[in-house]
């Protein structure tokens, strides 16, 4: 498939494979765009900013509108896509999909609610017969860079705000699912965008992205990832403005009060959908001692019950991983974590890029199941004494991004929402839950910045102030 670059769908010298994870066929290839290629889509998104500038809000509002109501009518083939260069299994595709359509209308919507306020310049002494407003505008060109487990839905996040905003956008999709991004580009220039608006350029992170990220006619970059890319970006930026949605550990702490059963159907959901492959996927279970026992128990039945195997056939809950070599690391993780103490309660087995499901007990902070970013169908639990000890093991972490708590006292749930050290906390659910209206995003090496159009679009806007002097 072709990438999209100053105007022109085109190809390069040299393509990448995207590879279906789950039967390790080639599904399609994309462009590794050249240098050369790089400059020229920077230089064309300078232009494009113009023409997205000219444009009025009730334009930019009409054109997110066509592109939902566009792809509310290719759900079934997108989802399909995804199933096949992301290896989730298929309903979770075509649910991630069908989300689509009212974030394009979401976006629309914020984007035609942008604004000003005005200033009491005469509050200071010696101001009087000044008026001050300010309104907001564009960046100009945000680079919005992408990660693979949620293709569609998280690119969209980036993309649609940016534009609603009257910006123009690089789109820099992950290399493994560049095709699904390749889709939802050609929809939106169906839509009507200006030459120029959009640009989705393929090739690897490590030399398409950094010279992206590097340029300085890039004024704003949108990134999902791991911390370590993340940093890598940051020192690459410059001057640029930046909103970074990075690593997490995301815990969950169960108190003796919880409903067991509520918290084992909600982990069998928050730890193994998308094979673990989520940012705020439950990895860390932080149980009271007095209900661990039996929540180990809850947990291992529902674990055992979710069906693995190929992501087109029907009842799959769990499938490939992204590629066999992600898989085979999660395997060296919890064997690692086991020969050091840790108990395997279920799971364990690996076929190429598959991980079964699985629980292990009796984990340290410390082990890398716990303390670093698995992304991976698993979840490590821990004892603790009380709610103290718990906050303290969720706090004890470089990450910040979600977290939950399941109790029925109001007390210690609001104490724990005040002190977590996290961007979202889940109150009687798993920190993975996501509406995408909500501002979203972590502290600590989880990132800075929200998304959510509303949030997003303020982050890819600039406050101009306007002082009128000699007003009486």
């Amino acid at each position: 498939m072709e990438m999209y670059i100053a105007g022109s769908w085109t190809g390069s010298t040299e393509t990448i494979p995207v590879i279906s994870p789950y039967s390790g066929e080639t599904f399609d290839e994309v462009p590794a765009a050249s240098a050369d290629q790089v400059e020229k889509v920077i230089a064309a998104a300078v232009d494009g900013a113009a023409a997205m500038r000219a444009l009025t809000a009730h334009d930019r509002c009409a054109i997110l509108t066509r592109a939902a109501d566009l792809i509310a009518g290719q759900v079934d083939d997108l989802a399909r896509t995804v199933t096949m260069e992301m290896g989730k299994p298929l309903p979770e595709a075509t649910g991630e999909v069908s989300r689509l359509a009212d974030l394009f209308r979401l976006c629309a919507f914020e984007g035609s609610q942008i604004r000003g306020e005005t200033l009491p310049i005469d509050a200071q002494a010696g101001a009087a017969g000044k008026l001050g407003f300010t309104w907001r505008e564009p960046c100009g060109v945000v680079l919005a860079i992408t990660p693979f487990n949620f293709p569609m839905l998280l690119a969209l996040h980036k993309i649609g705000p940016a534009l609603a905003a009257g910006n123009s956008v690089i789109f820099k999709p992950a290399s493994a699912t560049s095709v699904s991004s390749l889709k939802l580009t050609r929809i939106l220039l169906e839509a009507g965008l200006p030459e120029n608006g959009l640009q989705c350029v393929t090739g690897s992170g490590s030399s398409v992205g950094m010279r992206l990220c590097s340029d300085k006619r890039i004024r704003k970059i949108s990134f999902t990832g791991s911390t370590d890319v993340g940093e890598a970006i940051t020192k690459a930026a410059g001057v640029k403005k930046l909103s970074l949605e990075l690593g997490s550990n995301a815990p969950v702490v169960i108190l003796p009060d919880a409903d067991l059963d509520q918290v084992a159907d909600a982990t069998a959901i928050g730890g193994y959908i998308n094979a673990g492959q989520v940012c705020i996927s439950t990895q860390r279970v932080i149980a009271s001692h007095e209900v661990y026992s039996d929540l180990l128990d809850a947990l291992k039945s529902r674990v055992e019950a979710l069906k693995t195997g190929d992501p087109l056939q029907e009842g799959t809950k769990v499938s490939a991983m992204v590629t066999e070599k992600e898989a085979m690391r999660v395997e060296k993780w919890i064997n690692e974590a086991c020969s050091n103490g840790a108990r395997l309660v279920t799971g364990g087995g690996r076929d190429k890029a598959v991980y079964e499901p699985t629980i292990v007990a009796d984990v340290k902070p410390s082990m890398k199941i716990s303390c670093m970013e698995l992304f991976g169908p698993a979840v490590a639990v821990t004892p603790v004494d009380d709610i103290d000890q718990a906050i303290s093991v969720v706090n004890d972490s470089s990450y910040g991004l979600g977290a939950g708590i399941f109790t029925r006292d109001i007390n210690n749930a609001m104490r724990f929402a005040r002190e977590a050290e996290s961007g979202n906390v889940m109150i009687n659910w798993t920190p993975l839950f996501r509406a995408d209206f909500m501002p979203y995003g972590g502290c600590k090496q989880s990132g800075f910045g929200k998304e959510g159009p509303r949030y997003a679009i303020d982050e890819m806007t600039e406050i101009k102030t306007v002082v009128m002097h000699g007003m009486g």
